[in-house]
């Protein structure tokens, strides 16, 4: 870990928050369309709502949850949900999205490393998809947090790109430039975002972390969640990092040498029902 992970929380805050002062604001924006979504359209992948089952009735506390979108889906299906990201600017704008939608939302301005106590065994469901672990540099403060905030019998949804695709920088040629583990902080320049080419913003430094899946199943373990499912997925419906090709299914696969390693990873665990306490 970063011998000052508190100068790297604000180099990836500064960043994060010019992504969302950006992100839904431009024509050239392809990832994120507001009016569209204000419209209706349903912004969850179906992996995580499988994972997720029926989420109708529940608490569902969606963490890194950028501007909005994901935990005001999330609300659409029925979740009494509540979005947190570490960006103020995101969430401003997240609270501004519901009230377009009508959305009776709750967002609240967290580290998830460090989730305020009042958010404690308050939560049916804990949900973390997509780009969210290669910005955590204590992956056990994270599992405790999460684990934290479920009630008895709660369970932790986590969908998340593969450790082995986080490896890759690129298919022709192969090349693999990223750890595959160890938690070590991989500082780099970013340029441009992955919600368009043409979407306008300034270059930023940041800090990514690698974590294994062996790490990630480990500090959900640590926490006192236990494991009911790991899934390894080859053939997946998004492409977080825009580097693979798009088959005739309209599925991405990452193939290498005649097979496909997996591009996402999916991991369900509980908090048993016998824990009296909140989480600590």
């Amino acid at each position: 870990m970063n011998e000052n992970p508190r100068e790297d929380l604000a180099i990836n805050r500064a960043l994060w928050d010019a992504r969302a002062r950006v992100h839904g604001t431009t024509p050239q924006d392809t990832f994120y369309d507001v009016d569209t979504f204000l419209a209706g359209r349903q912004t969850l992948f179906g992996l995580e709502r499988e994972v997720a089952g029926d989420v109708a009735g529940l608490d569902l506390l969606h963490l890194h949850c950028h501007f909005g979108m994901d935990t005001l889906s999330w609300a659409r299906l029925g979740a009494k949900a509540t979005g947190v990201d570490f960006s103020g600017t995101a969430i401003a704008r997240a609270r501004e999205l519901a009230a377009r939608a009508g959305l009776d939302t709750a967002f609240v301005e967290a580290d998830s490393q460090d989730l305020p106590s009042a958010l404690a065994g308050r939560f049916d469901l804990v949900v973390g998809t997509y780009g969210v672990l290669c910005w955590v540099a204590d992956l056990d403060a994270w599992m405790r947090g999460a684990a934290r905030a479920l009630r008895p019998g709660g369970s932790l949804v986590l969908v998340d790109l593969h450790p082995a695709y986080q490896t890759v920088a690129g298919l022709d040629p192969f090349v693999a430039d990223w750890p595959y583990g160890g938690g070590d902080p991989q500082r780099e320049t970013v340029t441009g975002t992955y919600a368009g080419p043409g979407v306008p913003i300034a270059t930023y430094e940041a800090f990514n972390y690698p974590h294994s899946l062996g790490e990630i199943v480990t500090a959900a373990a640590g926490s006192g969640l236990v494991l009911e499912r790991l899934g390894e997925h080859t053939a997946v419906e998004f492409d977080g990092r825009g580097l693979l090709p798009r088959d005739a299914d309209g599925l991405y696969r990452l193939p290498v040498s005649g097979t496909h390693l997996p591009v996402l990873y999916s991991l369900r665990a509980r908090v048993p029902m016998g824990r009296t306490d909140d989480g600590g």
